[in-house]
């Protein structure tokens, strides 16, 4: 399928395999594509816009080093982004609106690409053909580079059968492909369901939520393909674990339960555990059980090194967790700086990557200690999600917990609007950051593996899908997840 395609061809079809979740079955052909697409760029070749910024963002998502000059002949006379010529051109629109997300610092023809292009997609939705409206709307929504392939692969899959030039082979192909993940979704939670019911934790410990399939739905996040199993079953306990942790902290212990919780987590005995009380022992109980788990996996994996980095990284949890509650207990009010700082610790990003290295078998403990390392990547990654994540629990939880909306507030002397349109700006930043050193870390390649580095990109996905448009889609899962579940986890596609 691939080895006949060729120039524009060839690229919109591995952008469809992407689209459909069908790349992973043509990684190898998909790379060497894409390598002779780069080596064969010749800027004066007469593309059209949608060919143009198909071939800049294929390449720079596949860490390709691509300028984005080739667009300027797009700009008018007056150095204005676009040509209004160009107005009418709606898939040529679609596509440089998808490419500007992928942009990075002092690419200005890009910003203004991306302003230019979501006024004129919008200001058109109302004309348009239902098919193409529906199209236009899904990619404002959700921006491919900022979105999760899982959960858009069944609305690329129904447009991609309305399209009058698919080719019915690979149509037929994705559809199955779909609902072989659904399947291996569907056994994981079954088997992950049972693992819960039997821990018994909800009648123990009943004012947590229990969102076991929303945790679920993160770990598929990070890894959707079917041989990802360990890593979305070990994630998935791990996030529950945490939720309980967290709602123990928030909304049920005093602080000195709190202290007496982070002592013994730190000292990692169970003898610790005659010192708690009663519902918080059962917590603490239910670590060790989960880390049990993880030790007999990692044990299976051949990769017993993680555990330490796993017990050293929950202590420091522990007292992250412990640290905010202080600030907001005691009316303490850190800087932004200082807060951020603890955030790189609860945002979880650590411990997910240590725990991605059972699944991922090319993983070493090398790895784990370059994270450790504190990378650009990470930071970027980091501040994003805790951003997006202080966003919306700002706006839900309003005057009951302090977020980094309230402290930047006092920091800069800023009303609450100033503050949320400084956030939006420092997020966008934040992504030609994350976005510059993806493309960077190509070098760390032949040391880490793609698909640890590539989760760097998916936690902030992950937030962007959880929270959108700011609200909590934990705290309430109907708002963003809700239709995630429904259609990922429940409907069939008809073949």
């Amino acid at each position: 399928m691939l080895m006949a395609a060729t120039s524009t061809k060839l690229m919109v079809l591995v952008d469809t395999l992407e689209r459909m979740g069908l790349s992973y079955h043509f990684k190898t052909e998909i790379n060497d594509k894409l390598k002779q697409v780069y080596d064969s760029i010749d800027e004066e070749q007469d593309y059209d816009l949608f060919t143009t910024a198909l071939r800049f963002r294929l390449l720079r998502q596949h860490q390709y080093h691509v300028s984005c000059n080739a667009l300027g002949k797009f700009v008018d006379e007056d150095n204005k982004l676009m040509k209004e010529s160009l107005c009418s051109d709606i898939e040529g629109l679609l596509s440089l609106y998808e490419a500007a997300h992928v942009r990075i610092h002092d690419e200005y023809i890009l910003d203004e690409a991306e302003a230019f292009t979501t006024h004129h997609l919008a200001n058109m939705l109302p004309e348009l053909e239902p098919h193409i409206k529906e199209k236009v709307q899904q990619a404002l929504d959700y921006p491919l580079h900022k979105s999760l392939t899982i959960f858009n692969l069944r609305f690329h899959i129904s447009i991609y059968e309305k399209d009058n030039s698919r080719n019915e082979l690979l149509l037929r192909l994705a559809k199955l492909n779909f609902n072989f993940l659904q399947n291996t979704y569907r056994n994981e939670l079954f088997q992950l369901t049972s693992w819960w019911n039997k821990s018994d934790i909800k009648a123990k410990v009943p004012y947590f939520r229990d969102r076991l399939v929303e945790c679920y739905l993160w770990a598929m996040a990070y890894n959707f393909e079917p041989h990802n199993s360990c890593v979305r079953m070990v994630i998935t306990k791990v996030y529950i674990m945490f939720m309980i942790v967290d709602d123990t902290y928030d909304n049920y212990a005093t602080l000195e339960e709190i202290e007496l919780f982070t002592r013994a987590l730190e000292r990692w005995n169970m003898d610790e555990i005659d010192v708690l009380p009663d519902c918080i022992k059962d917590v603490y109980e239910f670590i060790m059980s989960v880390t049990k788990d993880f030790e007999r996996e990692a044990e299976n994996q051949e990769k017993s090194f993680v555990m330490p980095y796993y017990i050293e990284e929950m202590k420091k949890v522990g007292k992250g967790y412990a640290q905010e509650q202080k600030w907001i207990m005691e009316g303490e009010m850190p800087s932004v700086e200082e807060y951020l700082m603890n955030s790189r610790i609860t945002t979880l990003i650590y411990i997910s990557f240590i725990l991605f290295t059972l699944g991922i078998k090319a993983a070493t403990k090398e790895n784990i200690d370059w994270v450790l390392t504190d990378p650009k990547i990470f930071l970027s990654s980091t501040e994003i999600c805790r951003l997006i994540d202080d966003l919306a629990s700002h706006q839900s939880k309003e005057g009951k917990m302090m977020t980094s909306v309230d402290y930047y507030m006092k920091d800069k002397g800023v009303s609450k609007q100033e503050a949320l349109s400084a956030f939006a700006e420092i997020i966008g930043e934040r992504w030609k950051h994350l976005n510059a050193e993806w493309v960077n870390c190509a070098i760390y390649m032949e040391m880490v593996p793609k698909e640890l580095v590539e989760q760097f990109l998916n936690f902030p996905r992950a937030c962007e899908m959880t929270y959108k448009n700011n609200e909590d889609g934990l705290a309430d899962p109907e708002k963003n997840l809700g239709p995630l579940i429904d259609a990922l986890l429940l409907h069939p596609l008809l073949i």
